[in-house]
């Protein structure tokens, strides 16, 4: 269905937005509409290279806005999950194929960040991101499960 495709694209676009936007605050709404701004001397290799950033833990505390952070990459790539698996047409290792899926946009997703000032990218947030997936479809799965058996 068409309809499963337009959410899938909307979604994926609505977190590059998000990940596009400058000194974000999840607890500030007037903060999601910030102008974007590159890094200009950021490389993929000065992102990515052992002992950078990317590979670091957080370096902001533990407070509301944080928590609401994290809240929003469960939830969000929780979805993005299962409207991957919904995508997806086979049945074979639908699951698996569409956690995947989700954790490979979360890598892209999270080095895109590092280019933005303002913004970092963290692979402790490709592992939250897939968490959150993981989430959702286990419980797609055992709801089905479930429901089979009913």
């Amino acid at each position: 269905m068409i309809l499963k495709r337009v959410l899938l694209v909307l979604l994926l676009l609505s977190i590059s937005k998000f990940s596009h936007t400058p000194h974000l605050e999840a607890i500030d709404p007037s903060s999601w509409m910030n102008s974007s701004v590159w890094d200009q001397d950021a490389t993929l290799w000065s992102v990515l290279h052992p002992g950078s950033e990317f590979f670091t833990s957080y370096s902001y505390g533990f407070n509301v806005e944080f928590i609401v952070r994290k809240i929003a990459h469960l939830s969000f790539f929780g979805l993005l999950g299962l409207l991957f698996y919904w995508n997806l047409k086979k049945p074979s290792y639908r699951y698996i194929k569409a956690w995947l899926c989700v954790a490979a946009f979360a890598f892209v997703d999270e080095v895109h960040q590092a280019f933005i000032i303002g913004r970092d990218g963290r692979v402790i947030d490709v592992a939250v991101d897939s968490l959150g997936a993981a989430i959702a479809l286990y419980l797609l799965y055992r709801a089905r499960k479930t429901n089979v058996k009913a």
